[in-house]
């Protein structure tokens, strides 16, 4: 299994997704075909943490009034399944391990698996 979860819309996915061969992944756009139960566990089985996954940027914590702070792991991954914004992107998954984010340390270690260092 080799999935990457995005954005089309967000202009950091596909500035990180640019930079890789994606040719023999499967690409997911999630406000197009959400993630499903099913692949938010999977992903859990390798960050163990919903809280990993999700995105305190969303615009969805301002909307919903969401203290951050106050929410246990469950509220994640009620949070993720419910809209698409609260899951943090972009994912790249296979079977063995998992890329979450945009931040700089996950960038480089993307770079290593894809054999770009």
């Amino acid at each position: 299994m080799k999935k990457v979860f995005h954005l089309n819309t967000c202009d950091t996915c596909r500035k990180i997704l640019a930079q890789f061969d994606l040719s023999d992944w499967e690409k997911r756009e999630i406000r197009k075909e959400p993630i499903t139960k099913e692949e938010l566990e999977e992903m859990y089985k390798l960050t163990k943490s919903y809280e990993a996954l999700f995105s305190k940027k969303s615009t969805q914590i301002k909307l919903r009034e969401l203290d951050v702070k106050s929410l246990q792991e469950n509220d994640f991954k009620d949070l993720i399944l419910d809209h698409y914004t609260f899951l943090k992107r972009p994912v790249f998954i296979t079977d063995k391990e998992i890329f979450v984010g945009n931040d700089k340390k996950n960038i480089e270690a993307l770079k290593v698996f894809f054999g770009m260092e």
